[in-house]
């Protein structure tokens, strides 16, 4: 008896909680301008300040740097492959 009045009163509790969970993880964050993070209403990242340019700048030098060694990768994998196939034809 004791148990099923405890469930009893845990329960709208817990539908309650989880309804306001479902209700804030669907609404639309609200930022006025000039918040962090919120979206640039004047040209966007061209028209940046010096900030976001440099960081932009960072951003693209690093992803040539992961490009460049993954191409220098490939290239090492395929100088391995046709050294191999060389010496396969040489066997035969």
């Amino acid at each position: 008896m004791y148990q099923q009045s405890l469930r009893k009163a845990v329960r709208p509790a817990l539908r309650s909680s989880l309804q306001s969970r479902a209700a804030f993880s669907t609404t639309t964050r609200a930022m006025a301008a000039g918040d962090t993070g919120a979206p640039r209403n004047s040209g966007g990242a061209a028209s940046g300040d010096a900030f976001t340019k440099r960081e932009k700048a960072n951003e693209d030098y690093a992803i040539r740097q992961r490009e460049h060694l993954k191409l220098s990768e490939l290239k090492k994998k395929l100088a391995e492959q046709s050294a191999h196939l060389k010496k396969l034809e040489e066997h035969m």
